[in-house]
């Protein structure tokens, strides 16, 4: 049996849960969160907790118990209080811009790369350099900001580029000139 499956999910007060056969729906103060249950597990809503059983032993049903529990624990956080993930831009002439929905980044193109701002996320950007992601939804909040660091990682040498807040950057020597 998982250990993670098999302890409850405490579910506080401000927190609205709609439960149906295929879907559970999640509402609270800072979104709206949807997710289709399989059809190997079984979720019960009662007083102010969620408790996730399987319907049969099989491998599928053992693997998606764990998963799903995660799953919907991270909805009740993500509806509570938001999610963040913190970027640090690093280099001459980088910054980042958000206007109407897009988040605009000059990090040494000849070009600015531009991010539409998924609905339900914001994007706060402090000092030109520092962004700061959040939303309800986990995922999406991590998969934005992969992409965004994506765009300039950095690189080894003189640590250059867009990296989360306090990620250590394992930095090379470089060329050493003749004696």
């Amino acid at each position: 049996m998982s250990r993670i499956g098999k302890l409850p999910i405490k579910v506080p007060k401000n927190i609205n849960i709609l439960l149906d056969e295929e879907n559970i729906k999640v509402k609270g103060p800072t979104g709206e969160l949807n997710q289709k249950i399989p059809k190997e597990l079984k979720i019960v809503f009662f007083e102010d907790q969620i408790k996730l059983t399987k319907l049969n032993e099989s491998r599928l049903a053992r693997q998606k118990y764990g998963l799903f529990r995660s799953l919907i624990k991270n909805m009740v956080l993500g509806v509570e209080k938001k999610f963040e993930k913190k970027l640090q831009m690093i280099g001459v002439g980088y910054k980042a811009l958000v206007q109407s929905n897009q988040l605009t980044l000059n990090v040494g193109y000849t070009h600015q790369i531009i991010f539409p701002i998924p609905q339900g996320m914001e994007i706060v950007v402090e000092a030109n350099s520092n962004l700061t992601i959040r939303g309800a939804n986990k995922e999406m909040v991590g998969l934005l900001a992969s992409k965004i660091r994506a765009t300039r990682p950095p690189e080894p040498y003189k640590g250059k580029g867009i990296r989360y807040m306090n990620e250590f950057i394992l930095r090379k020597a470089g060329k050493s000139g003749k004696k």
